[in-house]
């Protein structure tokens, strides 16, 4: 067996991207400072839900500014679009308009658009702007959004509710739980989170006049899909008038993955000033202008035999769309419920789903996108399921889990899981963290006044469907390689994972592959990065253009060696003869003279129709001090399955990453708007919780993977598994020591202290414990 390649697959090569990052040396969207540059600020609506009327004269005048936007001065643009719909059960998406006209409906609505020679001046402007209001009825949560009577966001939305389906099978469900022995019940919150990534969004506009030209700078998470909606959709002008380009990004975890306001107003200020301009999101814009993320309320039931299989399941999920359709907003909960049975064999199934409006900031995409929210209802459903037959965690899901010979498995809503092993990484996780020892640790834990707890989620999600990706890879003058990909990097480390790819085949370090993303003029096409796929789609695409590209490249080089093409292999940087010394160096190639230009690069496009299918066991042990309701996670363990490993040490990183959003959510995080008048309460870091590294546990975490069979490297992606199994095993691990001590079995994320200590308190009153 040939030993690994040093940088190849499988290598845990340490990301090339960090050197300049640690050096302050990155280059974001704020750090683009063209000369002379106008400023920009956005005035936003103080109140949830009112009519207004506004007057821009006496900020005109202001000195140093130079243009104010309202409402009529852009009529003539498209809105924001919602870029989904249901093909059984079509609607009709309210207007999102780039500034609102007579009626704001959520605190942030954005109504003016201010440029200034500086920022001070374009906030002086900003406090001119005459605006009156009159405050109208306003609703907030989604229960509040149901009830009959309640105020209306959109009049031609009755009941606040954009559709209202049904997923799976009602009369197989309903005949399931005819039948069954017992059944568990829970009515769940997935509460909304802020995105807070450490880099605000920020958008620089330069406008060439001789050309007609627009270059869009913005920190995002794809270029290309941005060209197209603002261009086609909103501005209106031909793509070959605007470029966009994407520096370094600092975060996005699908939030910077969508068009906003901001983006289309910049680009009609330049045209019409004819000048740069550059906008930068204050912390405040970002609470009340960026999409949010989950929302959801959720009633979930499961069938149960005697012996503890799961007969059937059955939900009612209502996800909350904010006041505005964000740009794949009602596919989150609709898309999402899709995965709800997990990794167990649940043969009848049926999910109501409802997409809710209210008078807050509008819902998409935040790291996982439905997944989380399902397999949170899922895992939370089987604990509860377990308490109530008496079985242990992992015995109910030993019993229900889809056995490896049943792969490939149709699920009852359609999904197709084509490989895995459940039991072995449940296992394995459990084996880690000392399970069975567990009732010793919990015994010390109560001498010194704690309440021990122990919780597991076993999940699984779909993912790498976004759609086709293309890469062409390159032979440079100098030798190296260059690879250019309509993928963006928000912090992945796409320029360490594309370069061992190449360095599988071609044997040359990082150092010598160029990874180019962002630029709408150098790259003809891309999806950018969203839903796992960078690797699982984009990788795949690299992986075959280098492969065609050594192909082109045998055939230069047996011109160049007098030798046969199929007598050639690659290594180190050279073509060689087989079982010889004699090569020649890919320089030496690319500066042949007469060469042909089409032998030096390679393109490959590929899509995933079927996706891919991660999972995993997360298992997490926590401390409860009841006298204060204060948390700690003391022990955490991750055992996934992601097919095969491209570089473990990235790998880590991810799933490191997303387990501790997914702390935050259940420990701390989450957004919250008054239910009097829909003022958002968590606005500022201040109020909004954000998990430190004092909140995290030291993690373990290690791979029991079963190459994916859809997927021609054999991964499954990996960049929102963490955020998914993190929520439900810390929220499980929580209710199974506040059962065992209180008889408590319900407590909604976040579990902050003090939600902790009244349920303590009250179960105490209630138990006289």
């Amino acid at each position: 067996m040939a030993a690994p390649i040093k940088f190849g697959v499988g290598q845990s090569v340490r990301r090339k991207e960090d050197d300049a990052l640690i050096r302050g040396k990155g280059r974001y969207t704020d750090d683009v400072a063209p000369s002379p540059a106008l400023q920009a600020l956005m005035l936003r609506s103080p109140h949830a839900h009112a009519t207004f009327t506004i007057d821009a004269t006496r900020a005109r005048g202001m000195p140093g500014v130079a243009l104010v936007l309202t409402a009529e001065d852009v009529a003539d643009l498209g809105g924001l679009p919602c870029l989904f719909n249901l093909e059984t059960d079509p609607f009709t998406a309210p207007p999102y308009p780039i500034l609102a006209r007579d009626e704001v409906r959520h605190v942030g609505d954005a109504v003016a658009f201010v440029v200034a020679d500086t920022v001070d001046h374009a906030r002086d402007a900003i406090e001119a702007v005459d605006a009156k209001w009159t405050q109208l009825p306003a609703v907030a949560g989604l229960a509040n959004a149901v009830k009959t009577g309640a105020p209306q966001v959109w009049p031609d939305k009755p009941g606040n509710v954009l559709f209202d389906v049904s997923i799976g099978d009602k009369k197989a469900a309903e005949d399931a739980f005819a039948k069954a022995h017992a059944v568990a019940e829970i009515t769940i919150i997935n509460p909304r989170v802020i995105t807070n990534f450490m880099e605000t969004r920020a958008a620089v506009a330069e406008y060439d006049a001789k050309k007609d030209h627009l270059t869009l700078t913005i920190g995002s998470q794809g270029s290309h899909r941005l060209r197209e909606i603002l261009c086609d959709m909103i501005l209106k002008i031909p793509k070959e008038k605007m470029r966009v380009v994407c520096p370094d990004v600092g975060g996005g975890f699908g939030t910077k993955l969508f068009p906003y306001r901001e983006y289309a107003l910049i680009s009609v200020a330049a045209r019409r000033l004819k000048k740069t301009i550059k906008w930068t999101a204050e912390r405040s814009d970002h609470f009340m202008g960026d999409a949010q993320g989950r929302d959801n309320l959720t009633t979930a039931r499961m069938a149960l035999a005697e012996d503890g299989k799961f007969l059937g399941m059955d939900v009612d999920l209502m996800g909350d769309m904010g006041a505005y359709l964000s740009t794949f907003a009602p596919y989150i909960p609709h898309g999402g419920a899709g995965m709800l049975p997990g990794l167990y064999d649940i043969q009848a199934f049926h999910c109501r789903v409802r997409t809710v409006f209210t008078n807050t900031v509008p819902v998409d995409a935040y790291r996982g996108a439905g997944r989380p929210e399902a397999a949170y209802v899922i895992e939370r459903l089987v604990d509860a399921a377990a308490r109530k037959l008496g079985m242990t965690p992992d015995a109910i899901r030993r019993k229900n889990f889809i056995p490896p010979k049943s792969l490939p498995y149709t699920t009852a809503t359609g999904k197709v899981y084509d490989s895995g092993d459940f039991v072995a990484h449940m296992k394995r996780a459990m084996e880690i963290a000392n399970w069975k020892e567990f009732a010793k640790r919990a015994k010390a834990a109560k001498k010194d006044g704690l309440v021990r707890g122990i919780g597991m989620a076993s999940y699984v999600e779909v993912c790498g469907t976004m759609g086709e990706e293309t890469a062409n890879v390159a032979l440079d003058p100098n030798g190296d390689i260059s690879i250019l990909i309509g993928t963006q990097s928000s912090g992945q480390g796409h320029q360490t994972a594309y370069a061992q790819l190449v360095a599988e085949q071609f044997g040359v370090p990082p150092e010598r592959v160029h990874v180019l993303q962002g630029d709408t003029d150098k790259i003809a096409t891309g999806l950018g990065t969203g839903g796992s796929a960078s690797i699982p789609s984009g990788g795949v695409s690299v992986e075959r253009a280098t492969r065609e590209l050594g192909n082109k490249l045998k055939e230069l080089a047996a011109q160049a060696l007098e030798a046969g093409a199929g007598d050639l292999e690659i290594s180190d940087g050279r073509v060689r003869i087989a079982g010889t010394d004699r090569s020649v160096s890919f320089a030496d190639l690319a500066k042949r003279p007469g060469g042909d230009p089409s032998k030096m690069n390679a393109s490959a496009t590929f899509a995933s129709a079927d996706g891919t299918y991660p999972n995993g066991t997360h298992l997490a042990e926590v401390e409860i001090d009841p006298a204060t309701g204060i948390i700690k996670v003391v022990n955490y363990v991750i055992v996934d399955d992601f097919g095969v490993t491209l570089n473990p040490l990235l790998l880590a990183g991810q799933v490191h990453g997303g387990a501790m959003q997914g702390i935050g959510q259940a420990l701390m995080e989450q957004g919250v708007y008054s239910s009097a008048d829909g003022q958002l309460v968590t606005g500022t870091f201040m109020d909004y919780a954000m998990p430190r590294a004092a909140d995290g546990p030291s993690f373990t975490f290690e791979t029991h993977n079963v190459p994916c069979t859809t997927n021609p490297l054999g991964v499954k992606g990996a960049g929102e598994a963490g955020a998914i199994g993190s929520c439900p095993a810390v929220v499980n691990a929580i209710i199974e020591g506040l059962w065992r001590e209180y008889k408590i079995d319900h407590i909604d994320m976040p579990a902050t202290p003090e939600r902790v200590w009244v349920a303590i308190r009250e179960a105490q009153r209630l138990h006289k414990l």
